[in-house]
């Protein structure tokens, strides 16, 4: 499945660039043309303004009588998809989202093909697997083929696509998930080759191994980088809150918002469109400072303004162009006030597009891959180690959530942003158990059951008690309200024995608390007489509910003992607490 999805998505992404050209050609030259086509050398002079708006009318429609899902730049969307229905997306978001996002960037909206791309992957992964008897995990999965199909097709980067899966979409590191994932992104990069050649997506010269004194100037320009992506994300976000303030409803929003793309793409007429063009510009160091620090603004001021509207499109390509943008003025700074620093400006420009979208996306493995896979400079990737790692550092600590998850947040929404093993996998239930078994006889009566439990003896005040036959074995459980009837009287004559309605639900020895638990949870039981798998008949221990709770606890503790600044406040006598939690 993995395979024909990865195929279907490249197939797809092929058409959706070339509707894009032909909806570019058309809009700014007048022709009916599927040749891959720049908006910026248009002559429509001030009527370039009123193309972008016309767009962002269409999508606006298309948004409120079509689906509301194909606004803005679709991973957050996919992503709450995942999270909060099963990774179903509805059949004709598949057909919507594409072709809102070819109007949008085809007028001249500043975005990457590739969100919408991606979107439109996982959309494909959805439906496909929402016609199969398949489980909800394995729907999840092959959303997050498409999806990743969709970004190795745009941009013939496979390994940073499954990373981006990885850190973006499935929350999970698994072989069943990612072997999928990385078919169908193989699978689509292939089709890519067969359609575009195998050469880089953004050419550059070789670059040589940076000097010490350069990579610590890379480093630091990440860091740079890091607080400019908190910028750029509260800035999308002030933007789109002001959007809700409008007395207007949302569909003429995009128009609005559109507005800006027109006014930018009239005064920097290379703010129009995809502007892959400008990356490589910037990664080749063919375009001069000045020129770069005016698009870097423009562009910022196109695409905050016309996404906060709620329009279709993408974020990576623009976060790529602004921190390719700020890169190239900081390493051309650095590189004159620092001139035996060896800082390439090159390489600045590569470690700001990357640590840009770092520490904006917090998908820090993508981003240093991705920047290497469509530059193929493996000189790079040192300097772009270091640098987004410190955007991520610098993200991290001043930013709660990232540019993808900050609108799920607002809805409520708690989106994992950390993977750490499990602690209940790593305890083995023959480490935890209690020994300690209190058992009762099947020959008992339950009378003399009952007057035991009143009588407060040791271990009369369990929940539960295994059953034991006479030959010893286990044959049931038994929980303290089956024994007291739940103040019913009962037969005081009854056998225990009798009593029992089903077999018992037990756990091994050499199973993990991991597996006890879920094991609790799908037999609706709150305990489990533990058993040898080579004698599944003797009890030789219990596992409890208070079994789990002690294992976090000590769990706790050992984070308090470590980790001082992580412990939890107490809870004072009045109830309250005397302060929160960090």
């Amino acid at each position: 499945m993995g395979l024909g999805l990865g195929v279907i998505a490249a197939l797809c992404a092929q058409v959706l660039v070339r509707l894009i050209a032909l909806i570019t050609n058309l809009a700014f030259y007048g022709k009916l043309s599927l040749a891959n086509t720049s908006p910026a050398l248009n002559h429509l002079g001030l009527w370039v303004i009123g193309v972008p708006v016309i767009g962002g009318l269409l999508v606006g429609i298309m948004a409120r009588y079509g689906s509301r899902a194909i606004r803005g730049h679709g991973i957050p969307e996919t992503m709450e998809k995942v999270l909060l229905e099963g990774s179903r997306i509805p059949p004709r978001v598949t057909l919507l989202k594409p072709l809102s996002a070819a109007i949008s960037i085809g007028t001249g909206g500043p975005f990457g093909a590739e969100g919408p791309i991606i979107a439109t992957g996982g959309a494909l992964g959805s439906v496909f697997g929402q016609f199969q008897r398949i489980t909800g995990d394995e729907r999840k999965t092959l959303l997050a083929a498409g999806a990743a199909a969709g970004m190795s097709a745009t941009f013939g980067a496979p390994v940073s696509a499954v990373l981006l899966a990885i850190e973006v979409l499935l929350f999970e590191l698994r072989p069943r998930s990612v072997i999928p994932v990385a078919l169908a992104t193989t699978a689509a990069a292939g089709v890519r080759m067969a359609f575009d050649g195998a050469h880089a997506t953004f050419p550059m010269a070789d670059v040589t191994a940076p000097t010490g004194a350069a990579l610590a100037c890379y480093v630091l320009l990440g860091g740079i980088m890091g607080l400019a992506s908190v910028g750029v994300t509260r800035a999308v976000y002030w933007v789109e809150d002001a959007f809700e303030k409008l007395p207007i409803h949302w569909m003429w929003w995009p128009a609005i918002g559109t507005l800006a793309v027109g006014v930018c793409g009239y005064f920097a007429p290379r703010t129009l469109g995809v502007g892959y063009d400008v990356i490589t510009d910037m990664l080749t160091g063919s375009t001069a400072v000045g020129v770069v620090a005016w698009l870097c603004v423009m562009k910022f001021l196109s695409w905050s303004i016309s996404l906060g509207s709620g329009t279709s499109g993408g974020t990576l390509a623009p976060l790529f162009t602004l921190g390719g943008s700020l890169g190239t003025l900081l390493g051309a700074a650095g590189a004159a006030m620092l001139p035996a620093a060896g800082i390439d400006p090159r390489i600045a420009a590569l470690v700001g597009m990357a640590a840009l979208f770092a520490g904006a996306s917090r998908a820090l493995l993508t981003a240093v891959v991705f920047a290497f896979e469509v530059t193929l400079q493996p000189m790079g990737l040192l300097p772009l180690l270091g640098g987004c790692a410190a955007a991520y550092m610098i993200s991290s600590l001043l930013m709660r959530e990232s540019i993808m998850t900050e609108k799920l947040a607002r809805r409520g929404l708690r989106v994992p942003n950390e993977y750490h093993p499990d602690p209940l996998a790593h305890l083995w239930v023959k480490d935890v158990q209690t020994r300690e078994v209190v058992t009762l006889k099947e020959t008992q009566t339950l009378g003399e059951v009952r007057l035991w439990v009143a009588s407060g003896a040791p271990g009369s005040g369990h929940t539960g008690f295994p059953i034991i036959g006479k030959d010893g074995y286990l044959i049931g459980v038994l929980t303290r309200r089956d024994l007291l009837g739940l103040g019913k009287p009962g037969d005081k004559d009854a056998l225990l024995g009798d009593m029992i309605r089903r077999p018992p639900v037990i756990v091994y020895d050499d199973c993990t608390l991991r597996d006890a638990v879920d094991h609790m949870v799908n037999h609706d039981v709150g305990r489990l007489p533990v058993v040898r798998r080579d004698d599944p008949r003797v009890v030789v221990g219990i596992i409890t509910r208070s079994t789990v709770l002690a294992a976090h606890r000590h769990r706790l503790r050992e984070l308090e003992r470590n980790e001082p600044h992580l412990r939890l406040p107490s809870w004072g006598r009045n109830g309250r607490s005397p302060g929160t939690a960090s």
